[in-house]
């Protein structure tokens, strides 16, 4: 080989190096870096985030009393001395070992929010207030200004606030969350454990999750992260425009694994305008309950593929009956969309005016039949039997919920044995939830506890609790005592008072 081919085999060869490297090192294309700073969209809207800081002060009743010991007991010199300087006989909170005088404590919980209107209309989490009667607003500079509650819907979990600014507040706008696609970037900001104004990305993982026994969800899944505290704040579009409120994650620890949960702005919006007209959500109401439609029913009604909502009762007085639905009826549209499984049904009665006259179609032996409904509204003494059928909404069995001691009580079930990370093993009727004012919270009864005896007789649903308590107060019972097992299946008595 001669010198010339030599030298132009060898810059050939560096072109190849080169042009290798460049490939190497060449950009990603857009929509595989995402974007490659939120700085800007975070800078636009952090000011209209703030913290929520909610504290109820209730009378605490529990004082220290001193046990019943027999006549002569050795250990009498002992708690003499002991309780004596707890508030015992000697104590300077108790007399003969009473108990000591009622005490006002605070408790207290952190929360985000985000601004809406610069007169001071601010958004949070209904479960992030509860029944606080002293609600704080702190903004990014550090101004604190109380709040009052213009409303709240535990349904969809929203609270409006209405604070009073001297000057007009940073606010921004809602999104449209039905423009949102599964791998759409997404910011939250929020005050996680209490840090404040912290920012986290992430995309859009899934839409419409089903996450609770509400009928009211549909939330957007996003691995944003987060945590505790981040309840109430805002989750934003790429273009600064709320499309969710964060509202709830999956966690095993507490912490962000990556899987959170915020109402959709299209579910939020017209509670929010609800709230803020009436100071209450005011639901549509058809009248029916309901069943998912699953293979062999869909079969048996010549319907092809599973679909709509069957309906297995009508409610006497309610609109359906009057507009001539009839139980075995599968309503497949309603005011126009299309009701692709039962669990769509609620959420779209829900979210209609009350009074409007809505065409809703169903399949009848084989045939499409429309009916026109004039909605009424949704009762709160309704809402356990609307739209839910005598299996549950999708099919499940439904929640019972009864309260008795101050405690909502449920029936075992594989989603709270999930939700409460219950051992299989437990027997009896799950807390739900526990009234913090009630003898039951006194006695450190928590949600997720299970309560497997009253008086010593096996209980195994919330309506035997209640007749069993019934019982106890014909009998002239003062107390009752409870055998509670934790999630891990350790049991303890529990005494309490139900005078």
């Amino acid at each position: 080989m001669n010198r010339s081919n030599s030298s132009a085999l060898s810059r050939f060869a560096l072109a190849v190096v080169v042009a290798a490297g460049l490939a190497v090192q060449s950009p990603l294309p857009a929509f595989a870096r995402g974007p490659e700073s939120v700085a800007d969209t975070a800078a636009q809207v952090i000011d209209a985030v703030v913290n929520i800081s909610a504290a109820t002060t209730v009378e605490d009743q529990r004082g220290v009393q001193m046990p019943q010991l027999p006549p002569g007991s050795p250990f009498q010199e002992f708690f003499d001395e002991f309780f004596g300087q707890r508030g015992g006989p000697n104590g300077p909170n108790g007399q003969n070992g009473g108990p000591r005088a009622p005490q006002q404590r605070k408790s207290s919980s952190l929360g985000s929010g985000f601004v809406i209107d610069p007169a001071g209309i601010v958004i949070t989490n209904a479960h992030v207030i509860g029944d606080a009667n002293e609600i704080t607003v702190i903004f990014t500079d550090g101004k604190k200004l109380k709040a009052d509650v213009v409303g709240k819907d535990t349904k969809v979990d929203i609270a409006v606030l209405r604070v009073k600014p001297d000057k007009p507040l940073k606010a921004v706008k809602f999104g449209d969350s039905e423009k949102m696609r599964i791998g759409d970037w997404v910011i939250a900001i929020g005050n996680p454990f209490g840090l404040g104004g912290s920012v986290s990305a992430g995309i859009v993982s899934a839409r419409n999750r089903d996450i609770s026994d509400q009928s009211y969800g549909q939330y957007l899944q996003t691995d944003a992260a987060i945590n505790k505290g981040n309840s109430g704040g805002p989750l934003f579009n790429l273009a600064g425009e709320v499309i969710g409120i964060n509202t709830a994650i999956l966690s095993p620890t507490g912490g962000s694994i990556g899987i959170g949960f915020s109402v959709p702005s299209l579910v939020a919006m017209p509670v929010i305008e609800q709230l803020q007209q009436f100071g209450e959500t005011r639901r549509g109401w058809l009248g029916v309950r309901i069943q998912n439609v699953d293979d062999s029913i869909a079969e048996s009604l010549g319907l092809g593929t599973p679909r709509g909502a069957l309906v297995a009762g009508i409610d006497d007085k309610g609109p359906a009956k009057t507009a001539g639905l009839e139980p075995g009826d599968v309503i497949v549209k309603f005011d126009g969309k299309e009701v692709k499984e039962s669990r769509d049904l609620p959420r779209l009665v829900g979210q209609t005016a009350v009074g409007k006259d809505v065409e809703v179609v169903v399949m009848r032996k084989g045939k499409e039949v429309a009916r026109t409904v004039k909605l009424g509204r949704l009762e709160e003494t309704q809402q356990a039997k609307a739209e839910a059928g005598p299996n549950g909404r999708n099919g499940a069995t439904p929640s019972v919920t009864a309260r008795a001691l101050g405690l909502e009580l449920s029936p075992l079930s594989d989603e709270l044995k999930k939700r409460f990370s219950l051992k299989d093993t437990i027997k009896g009727v799950v807390v739900t939830r526990v009234d913090p004012n009630s003898a039951a919270a006194d006695k450190r009864i928590v949600p997720g506890d299970v309560i497997v005896e009253v008086q010593q007789e096996a209980v195994n649903s919330p309506d035997a609790i209640t007749k069993r308590i019934d019982q106890l107060k014909k009998d002239g019972r003062k107390s009752a005592l409870l055998l509670v097992a934790n999630a891990q299946g350790d049991v303890r008595f529990v005494a309490v008072n139900i005078e």
